[in-house]
């Protein structure tokens, strides 16, 4: 008997000047950052949300909560690897993530192949089973106004 479980994560950041702009673990060049208590990298915080999600173990904020100084500047990789372990340790494996990145500024199409690469090493999957899209709000809303940036993720696991 195969099971097969999806979860959903989202995560939205503001930005400011002077922060840096992580997302999918990759240093963006951008006038302005991600504001946040770890990296702020809005991505990957959406792929641990999924990952956890999809094998029932939580979210992201009770396995790192930002009240814990142990987290402040941490590079989220850290955060997908424990989730992608606590996921195989309940005997589960990714079948396939799937994310859209929402932001104005700046473009990210050029970047979404370093990202896809970075994702899918860490996880030990192939590159095929991450898919990474970026969209914009046409301008509308904070993000559109350039006052944050999020992500949404779906993962699906099996066993």
């Amino acid at each position: 008997l195969i099971m097969i479980k999806t979860g959903i994560g989202y995560d939205v950041h503001p930005l400011a000047k002077g922060e840096l702009l992580i997302i999918g673990g990759v240093k963006i060049d951008s006038p302005l950052g991600s504001v946040g208590h770890s990296d702020g990298d809005v991505l990957l915080h959406a792929i641990v949300d999924a990952l956890l999600g999809a094998a029932n173990l939580g979210d992201i904020g009770q396995h790192f909560p930002n009240s814990d100084e142990r987290w402040k500047g941490k590079e989220s990789i850290h955060f997908l690897e424990h989730a992608i372990s606590l996921v195989r340790e309940q005997g589960y494996e990714i079948d396939h993530l799937d994310s859209t990145i929402i932001l104005e500024e700046p473009k990210l199409v050029d970047i979404i192949p370093e990202m896809t690469y970075k994702i899918s090493y860490s996880l030990q999957i192939e590159e095929a089973s991450v898919s990474i899209k970026a969209t914009t709000t046409d301008k509308m809303g904070f993000i559109g106004r350039g006052e944050g940036v999020g992500a949404v993720a779906v993962a699906t696991i099996s066993k």
